[in-house]
C-alpha cells in the first residue's frame, strides 16, 4: 500500500462515514447475490453485522498509518472465521462486493484510483486474516 492509497483511503472514508448504514446493506445485498452459499453464514441481524463491518473499517482507516498494530485482531478474526466456514475464495467476493458497494455508494467520487487504494487495504486485511485462518487448528483437521 502506498503513501497515495492511504491517502485516498483516508479522503474517500469521510463520506463512507455519512452513509455507513446503507454502505454495508448494499454491501451484503451484493455479496449474497455474487456468493448465495454465503447468507447462512450470517444468523443474526445482518444490520448489528453491518455496525461491526463498519466498525471494524473504521479502526483499520483510523489506524491506516500503523496497521500492524491491528494484525492480532485482524489474525484473530481470520481464526474465528474459519469456524463460521469461511473459505480462502471468500476473500476475494468480499473485495468485490465492498468494491462494488463503495462505487455505487459514493458514485461520482470514486473513480479507478480509488479503487485501487481501497483494493490495497482490503487485500491487506484479507491477507492477515488468511494468515490467521491458516495458523487456525480447525483449518488444519
Amino acid at each position: 500500500m502506498t503513501p497515495r492509497h492511504r491517502k485516498i483511503v483516508l479522503e474517500s472514508f469521510e463520506g463512507v462515514r455519512e452513509i455507513a448504514g446503507p454502505l454495508s446493506q448494499l454491501f451484503y445485498g451484493r455479496l449474497f447475490e455474487l456468493e448465495p452459499g454465503l447468507r447462512p453464514m450470517f444468523q443474526g441481524d445482518i444490520v448489528r453485522q453491518g455496525q461491526k463491518l463498519m466498525e471494524m473499517l473504521t479502526a483499520v482507516v483510523d489506524n491506516i498509518d500503523a496497521l500492524d498494530s491491528l494484525q492480532p485482531v485482524l489474525r484473530a478474526m481470520g481464526e474465528r472465521h474459519v469456524q463460521y466456514g469461511v473459505l480462502p475464495r471468500h476473500y476475494d467476493t468480499v473485495e468485490h462486493a465492498l468494491i462494488w458497494a463503495l462505487g455505487h455508494a459514493l458514485p461520482e467520487n470514486f473513480d479507478d484510483g480509488h479503487k485501487e487504494a481501497w483494493r490495497a487495504v482490503i487485500g491487506h486485511i484479507s491477507q492477515v486474516m488468511k494468515d490467521g485462518a491458516a495458523a487456525s487448528p480447525s483449518s488444519r483437521s
